[in-house]
Formats: C-alpha cells, structure tokens, sequence
C-alpha cells in the first residue's frame, strides 16, 4: 500500500534536501525524524524509534542508516537507495571538488598554512570523539577492561579487526545480559532475498578483482573498514588509517589528518573520508569505488537488520557485543589520536589551541564552526 503513496523521487529529493544540511554527524537523527515522522508522516514515531535502535546495533554512520532505514520501511530496497543516495550526495559532491583543490593546491603556502591548522582541529575532534565513547563506559569496569585491551593489542601491532573480533568474544564472555524474548514469525521473512542481497558485496569485489585488479584493494579496505564500524562514522577512523596508512602506505598520516578535516566541512558523516582517500590514490575513478565500498556493507547490513527487526535488535549475541564493541573503540580511538598527535610539531600555542577546540566541541559547538574558526585563524597565526 504504501509503495503507491510515496514516490521514489519525492524520498531521493526530500533526503538530497536534509543531505545538503547535514552537519552534526548523529545530531541529524532529529531532522530525519522531523522529516519523517512530523512534516511527511511516512511512518509512526514508535517504528522511527525502532530504526534508531537498530541503526544503533549495526555497524556504519548512524545518521546515515537511520535515513536508509526510513527509504526502506517506505519502498523497499529500492526506497532505501533513494534515501541513501539523496543523503550522501551532496557530502560526495563536495568533498569530490575539494579533494581536487587539495591535492593540485596543497602546495601552496597559504593553503599549507590552512591544513597545518587543520591537523590540531583534526586533534580536538578525534579527542571528542574519544570521549563520547570513554565518559559514558568511565565507570563500568568490564566496559573499561575491553577498551584497554583493544588499545594494548593495537599497540603491539595486532590487527584491528582481529582485535575487533577479540573483543567481541570477549565480550559475550564477562557480559551477562539475556537477550529478549521475540514473537516474530520467522516465515514472513524473505530470506531468499536477504540471501540475494547479502552476495551483493562479494560480487562486486569478484568483479573488481578480476576486471579492475587497480581497484580491488581499496574497495576490499573500504568495505572491511565499514563492515566493522560499530559505534557511528567515528569508529571508522582508527581501522581507516590503520589499512590507509600503516598497512599499505597510501598516504602519511598528516595527509590523512587532512582527508578528515575535509570530511568535517562537508555535509554527511564522517566515514565520507574513504572518497578523499580514494581520490588521493587513484582519481575520481578511485573516489568513487571508496564511496561505493565504505557504503555497500552498511547498506546491506541495515536492510538484513530492518528485516529481521527485533530478532536482531533482541538477540542475546547482539545485546552482550554491542556493549563490548562499542566499549572497543575507544581504545582504538585513543591509539588513533596520539598517532595523529605525533604528526604534529606542537608548540605551546598549539597545545592550547586543541585543549581550547577540545573543550569547545564538549560544550556541543557546532564542528563546522570550529572549523570555519580554525581556517581564518590560519590567515593571522603561523602554524
């Protein structure tokens, strides 16, 4: 019934619309809410509800899934890539266009000037993001235990995401919550097409590896890095530069530190990085299989998810690793941030300048005003 009422255009062009204005990362769960449950009406605020839990549990850029969430509940698969497609596009567009101005201009001394300031912004906003994670698992011993573990074996070397899956079985080890009961019926679910849906991301690397081998391993980074991204766009980061920079050596870490910054004055989440990396490394043909891969995992997760609803949500597994994945990250955050902290030649007035961002964005100041701040700075101020 539904599928007649909304039309694919109207859901591609009013989330191309919230897209356009998307800054504040997981902030953008209200807009999309007020879009869709108050100005639209497609769905009830209680399913709403739903996706944000669910969007929660999975893996990718909350805000983002949130949005793919609604396009799916209102025309299926099809409704979901309209939303998603509106979301990202503007994000994708722009960063398009200054990761061109970056890597033809970097070299000038102005715009040198302007990323040298950029890396101690980079600094505060990963240190926030640290604390989001951290504050709220302070003074939950278990939670703690896990954090400094996924940071000693990051440490030592480890890859992240054997770390990631240590944690996880770890966590279904010290943590002791039962998951809840579910009355869903198993057979209205179409698992022919979760199955269908699910080949998707193998096909696309089968196809890269034996058509377009130049591309095969930055996709296979950028869908590794997603898959794995418990906890929002952030959580991202620390698998991002490990593949990007210690793994590979695509780029140095200050040239990272500059993709993120990037990312932060475009709309959209974070993760939108991978198309900077993508295009530093192999053009805009490169920046646009990141794209697609650092979003096809997420995309078929949340769909698997929507459809399994509550069974997943409820699930013994999930309820126990969501607390200790997330509690992961912010030990990979923390060894992320003093790598980015030792890309710069810090001076006394650069160490005030990051506390004084740091505390800033804590207060809850808009990022982008943060960076807009720290970029005319950079006119007056040698960095």
């Amino acid at each position: 019934m539904e599928e007649k009422k909304y039309s694919l255009w109207e859901i591609f062009f009013s989330f191309l619309k919230l897209g356009a204005g998307a800054f504040g990362g997981p902030a953008m769960v209200a807009y999309i809410k007020d879009l869709s449950v108050r100005q639209k009406k497609w769905i009830k605020e209680g399913e709403f509800k739903e996706g944000v839990a669910i969007a929660q549990a999975v893996p990718g850029a909350t805000a983002l899934q949130v949005a793919t969430y609604v396009g799916l509940k209102l025309r299926g698969i099809l409704g979901g890539l309209c939303s998603f497609l509106g979301f990202v596009l503007p994000a994708f567009l722009l960063i398009l266009v200054l990761s061109w101005v970056y890597t033809t201009h970097q070299h000038l001394p102005q715009v040198a000037q302007i990323f040298k300031a950029l890396r101690v912004a980079v600094v505060a906003i990963v240190a926030k993001a640290f604390f989001d994670f951290f504050l709220p698992i302070s003074r939950k011993v278990k939670e703690v235990s896990i954090a400094f573990l996924a940071f000693i074996l990051f440490s030592l070397g480890v890859n992240p995401f054997l770390i990631i899956f240590t944690c996880f079985l770890f966590s279904l080890l010290i943590f002791k919550d039962k998951g809840i009961a579910s009355q869903e019926d198993l057979f209205i679910i179409n698992w022919k097409r979760i199955f269908l849906l699910s080949l998707f991301p193998f096909c696309c690397l089968g196809i890269l590896y034996i058509f377009f081998p130049k591309y095969f391993n930055l996709s296979f980074v950028m869908m590794k890095v997603d898959a794995f991204a418990f906890g929002g766009g952030y959580a991202s980061l620390p698998l991002m530069v490990s593949e990007v920079v210690d793994k590979y050596g695509w780029m140095s870490k200050t040239v990272f530190m500059d993709g993120i910054a990037l990312g932060q004055i475009t709309p959209g989440p974070i993760i939108i990085t991978a198309t900077f990396v993508g295009f530093y490394t192999l053009g805009i043909i490169g920046a646009i299989v990141a794209t697609i891969s650092i979003f096809t995992p997420s995309f078929v997760i949340i769909f698997i998810a929507s459809e399994l609803q509550s069974k997943i949500r409820h699930s013994v597994w999930f309820v126990r690793a969501k607390r200790g994945l997330i509690a992961s990250f912010s030990g990979l955050l923390l060894f992320a941030e003093l790598k980015f902290i030792g890309g710069i030649d810090w001076n006394l007035f650069k160490i005030i300048f990051a506390s004084a961002l740091t505390l800033a964005l804590l207060k809850r100041v808009n990022i982008l005003w943060i960076v807009a701040f720290t970029v005319i700075l950079s006119f007056f101020v040698p960095f």
